[in-house]
């Protein structure tokens, strides 16, 4: 393959150009593409799972966060997480629930968070303990896209494009996390040991199951459209 040159992502093969060839009718199709995965990232928050002993707990948003850069490529990734980045600040309470939220919303005994009762959070990225992963998100997006261009989304090698997307979510929340909880009201002084103990090691069971399931679905729905082109 030369250097430089794209390969069709998912996206543009399942949804090739609605029609859309009047002017400006490109980028009302890209505006609707990084809309929809924008609210998938949405539904994809709200599914969450309550950890004891972190502030930040399992949630679905890790897979949105594969499937966006997966099936969208690269620019149109970044586009939707920033977006979802965006009106979780500004517009509505779209990020995922703290643990403490889904304890209120759910009881004390309430572990696995499920769409509904809605219990959104909107506030500054910067103001939020799990502010880094949401950063994140945005970086694996491309860093995905990127691979996904270079048509890795079509073979076995998916699934290491997609756990370095993992691995950056983790390189920009980590830190992010663990400033927040060092700095927190009687917390100076936790270890690096106590960052990795609320914010890694809960969630890698987890990470490895959306990681496997993402590498089956892109890869999947492929064949599926090539086996549907060549009826």
């Amino acid at each position: 393959m030369q250097a430089g040159i794209k390969e069709q992502v998912l996206i543009d093969a399942l949804i090739p150009d609605l029609g859309f060839k009047f002017k400006y009718g490109v980028y009302v199709r890209e505006a609707i593409l990084v809309l929809a995965f924008a609210i998938l990232m949405i539904i994809c928050a709200q599914i969450a799972i309550r950890l004891p002993g972190t502030v930040v707990p399992i949630t679905g948003q890790t897979f949105g966060v594969l499937l966006a850069g997966g099936a969208l490529g690269a620019r149109r990734g970044v586009l939707s997480m920033l977006l979802y980045s965006l009106m979780g600040m500004f517009l509505f309470p779209v990020f995922a629930p703290s643990s403490g939220a889904i304890k209120e919303s759910l009881g004390e005994s309430g572990v696995f968070h499920f769409i509904f009762p809605w219990s959104g959070n909107q506030e500054f990225v910067w103001n939020m303990p799990s502010g880094g992963y949401i950063i994140g998100f945005i970086v694996a997006a491309f860093l995905i896209g990127k691979f996904v261009e270079k048509g890795w989304d079509r073979k076995v090698n998916i699934l290491f494009a997609l756990f370095l997307g993992n691995v950056v979510i983790y390189l920009f929340g980590l830190p992010w996390l663990g400033l927040d909880i060092t700095n927190g009201p009687n917390l100076e002084g936790l270890t690096l040991a106590t960052t990795f103990e609320w914010g890694l090691w809960p969630f890698i069971p987890g990470d490895a199951v959306k990681l496997v399931a993402a590498s089956l679905a892109i890869p999947g729905t492929w064949k599926l459209v090539n086996a549907f082109k060549h009826k």
